[in-house]
């Protein structure tokens, strides 16, 4: 432990893990499930306005300095970070944490620096195992800008906390504290074309903000298909980004709802699938979607497809396998008063593994197709969203239609993104 570096202790606990889970559930709820029927907020609500869904197993630093790009899909004021030692082995040495806005690229917009505390604290340490969220910082912050947050990594804590897929450049210093840094100097680009350590985000797992306006927040829950796979890169075209700007639009600026991304590329609803692809929807739902972020109100789930392109024990999963697990997450949600908005599975055929191989079959077509209508009829959500009507190629249902296919014929352009926002927007009334 360094000395300078002081551990959390009982005082300021506040922020670990245990003390988000608590202030979740005890956070006055609607007393139906549908957010739609909550009332006008009271002043001050604090909602989620980013965030990423973590695991173990990343990258090493040592007294090194990331700086992360980061995406506020609402405005706000009083900012808070969420930063994650959850599946870390050793402490995190936090020696600090830097909030400003982005100028271009690394580089700092001028006077818009903010040291960030913890308990009073400029430098702490995070156990293994555990979350801390910031003080809130004095600072104003508009919807649809770039912030940059730069943690400086005191010590060596071994494999990182990190979300894989990114989207966005993550800079990483040259040894030393360059978090109060203007510009990117220190921050060199990659080395080389292998090393994808710039496109990932290590130990910051949320922000949140006081809004005016907003009545709680919505988690985007899901894998790929909701991380952005395949979305352009550097310009913020995930489904839940463009989700965000419809409702900050269509409210004149007043969106009800943060708005924070819970997707995790490659994740299955019912086995984990290692350090890049993430524990199970089953495994990390509580957290990620329902503890994980101030006064969730609803969650849209979108996953499934990676289940059934796979097997358990060597059989195929069945639409039973996955409704059974649908209903444990509705159940879960609906003991704390949150919603769930069930999304349809994407039609996918054409696409297959990089030989060639086919893996959408009519096996599997079968039950995806089973899978959406026991989604479309059962009345277990408090709502549906029919992503696969809306997507789907009318002259073949079984494929989506061109515009919105990736040229793997599973994963969606950036229309296919707007498309899925869009049918968000037009089932649920979220204004």
């Amino acid at each position: 432990m360094s000395r300078s570096a002081r551990p959390i202790s009982r005082r300021t606990v506040l922020a670990t893990v245990p003390a988000v889970a608590a202030a979740a559930l005890t956070d006055p709820r609607a007393a139906s499930a549908a957010p739609v029927t909550t009332p006008s907020p009271a002043a001050d609500t604090r909602v989620g306005i980013w965030g990423a869904a973590l695991n173990g197993g990343g990258p090493s630093f040592a007294n090194q300095t990331i700086r992360h790009v980061v995406y506020a899909s609402s405005a706000g004021t009083a900012p808070r970070l969420r930063i994650s030692n959850r599946f870390g082995t050793a402490p995190l040495v936090l020696g600090h944490v830097d909030l400003a806005e982005q100028s271009i690229g690394g580089v700092v917009k001028p006077g818009t620096h903010h040291r960030v505390t913890f308990g009073g604290l400029p430098r702490i340490e995070v156990p293994a195992g555990q979350e801390i969220i910031s003080d809130p910082v004095d600072m104003t912050i508009n919807a649809g800008v770039n912030l940059l947050v730069s943690i400086y990594i005191a010590n060596a804590p071994g494999p990182s906390v990190w979300h894989p897929f990114g989207l966005t450049r993550t800079y990483i210093s040259v040894p030393g504290d360059h978090a109060a840094d203007d510009a990117s100097t220190d921050f060199p680009p990659a080395s080389s074309a292998d090393d994808t350590r710039h496109f990932r985000t290590y130990y910051l797992a949320g922000v949140d903000v006081v809004s005016a306006s907003a009545t709680g927040t919505i988690v985007a829950f899901g894998d790929s298909l909701t991380d952005g796979f395949s979305s352009t890169a550097l310009t913020n075209r995930r489904y839940p980004d463009y989700l965000a700007r419809r409702l900050h639009a269509d409210s004149g600026g007043a969106p009800r709802f943060g708005v924070v991304n819970a997707g995790l590329a490659g994740n299955r609803v019912l086995l984990d699938s290692g350090p890049t692809n993430g524990l199970s929807a089953l495994n990390r739902f509580t957290h990620d979607a329902l503890l994980g972020h101030p006064n969730v109100r609803a969650v849209i789930l979108l996953e499934g497809v990676n289940d059934i392109n796979s097997t358990i024990n060597s059989l195929p999963v069945t639409s039973w396998d996955l409704r059974a697990a649908y209903q444990t997450l509705i159940n879960q949600a609906h003991a704390r008063g949150v919603a769930v908005y069930g999304g349809t599975i994407l039609p996918y055929a054409g696409f297959t593994l990089p030989d060639g191989t086919p893996v959408h079959t009519p096996a599997r077509e079968a039950t995806r197709a089973a899978l959406n209508g026991w989604i479309r009829t059962s009345g277990a959500f408090d709502a549906v969203i029919d992503f696969d009507a809306a997507l789907r190629d009318p002259a073949n249902p079984t494929m989506l239609l061109p515009a919105y296919a990736h040229t793997d014929h599973l994963h969606l352009t950036d229309a296919g993104m707007q498309a899925l926002a869009a049918a968000v927007v037009a089932s649920v009334p979220l204004t």
